[in-house]
């Protein structure tokens, strides 16, 4: 089969790669769409991962397809299926598991390798996409299955005034869930200035520059009760800290580099009596994601940027351009991807 193939630090291809074999229990998909994530990137820069490497390995995790065949012992699916599947398997037999942590898993290993023609997943990993929902917007799942466990963590209610570090394609999705949530004010915090009139125009009662002393400083005017950092650098993570109110949730939900550390000010964090929480991949969410997909509740075709070829995948893992604007999905099958 054809695939983006990572074969170690800095080094891909686009060539010939052995098609996963079916087995027991199991459910091969046809790739319609595999959404570039920016874990994608730094295993690619030959940064630690959710899951250790083996290389070579095809990128990519973010998927939507068409089911093309089953295991004998499979009767949740039938070939012809329109599905997405969630790249996260756990065992549901060690203590994690029994204790209802999936994602901390002691045998947990990804199932999807999304950029290459077809995948084959455990059944329990397979979700059933309702009619309404695009395959397109289906590639969405896994991002917004993410993001959802995270804003499960941030505990928004009615009302509240909530800060939002970090405005790119995750942060897009982070803006629209916190929305629908309920906040009273919502702060995007970014140094991107390009960023500004979109962010306003999506729902931020307010867009301050980081990088602008005064309008951080302008900030205490506020109450913010609730902070979700979506950009894994120190920089962002102490803004985050800084902006944060009395008695406020900060939930960091970047993913950072295994190597960095943070040095914070326990005394400050003591002083305003601060939760700082983090969020680990999507445990529980991803039916939640289709349904909330399906129901329209968020614009997907404005949640993706642009989508693109294989081929232009590459360059684009090599040398990002687009997918510093917004989610972009790489086409895999096109023979199946509705017109």
């Amino acid at each position: 089969m054809n695939a983006i193939i990572l074969h170690g630090k800095q080094d891909i291809s686009l060539g010939e790669f052995p098609t996963p074999e079916l087995y027991a229990g199991a459910v091969r998909v046809k790739v319609a769409y595999c959404g570039i994530c920016g874990s994608d990137m730094h295993k690619f820069a030959g940064k630690a991962n959710t899951h250790p490497i083996k290389y070579p390995v095809p990128l990519g995790h973010e998927i939507s397809g068409i089911v093309d065949a089953v295991a004998d012992d499979v009767t949740e699916f039938k070939v012809g299926d329109r599905v997405t599947v969630d790249p996260n398997w756990s065992c549901g037999k060690c203590k994690y598991c029994k204790e209802g942590m999936p994602s901390f898993c002691e045998h947990a290993r990804g199932v999807v390798k999304g950029m290459a023609e077809y995948v084959v997943s455990p059944v329990e990993n397979v979700y059933k996409l309702p009619d309404s929902l695009s395959l397109r917007a289906a590639a969405l799942a896994e991002p917004l299955a993410c993001c959802l466990h995270g804003i499960d963590l941030l505990g928004i209610r009615q009302g509240e005034t909530v800060a939002l570090v970090g405005y790119g394609a995750i942060g897009e999705i982070m803006l629209a869930l916190i929305k629908n949530a309920g906040a009273g004010k919502i702060i995007v915090v970014e140094p991107n200035e390009s960023k500004r009139a979109r962010a306003l125009e999506k729902g931020a009662t307010l867009f301050v520059n980081p990088t602008v002393p005064a309008e951080v400083e302008a900030l205490s005017e506020y109450n913010i009760t609730r902070v979700l950092e979506c950009v894994g650098n120190r920089a962002a993570q102490h803004t985050s800290l800084k902006i944060a109110g009395k008695g406020a949730t900060v939930v960091l939900f970047g993913v950072s580099d295994a190597a960095e550390t943070l040095d914070i000010s326990v005394y400050d964090a003591f002083t305003k009596e601060l939760t700082i929480k983090t969020s680990f991949v999507n445990p529980h969410t991803t039916a939640r994601a289709v349904e909330l997909l399906a129901s329209g509740a968020l614009d997907t075709t404005d949640l993706i940027h642009c989508d693109m070829s294989m081929e232009e995948a590459l360059s684009e893992i090599r040398n990002p351009v687009h997918t510093k604007s917004g989610k972009v999905l790489v086409r895999i099958n096109t023979d199946i991807i509705e017109k």
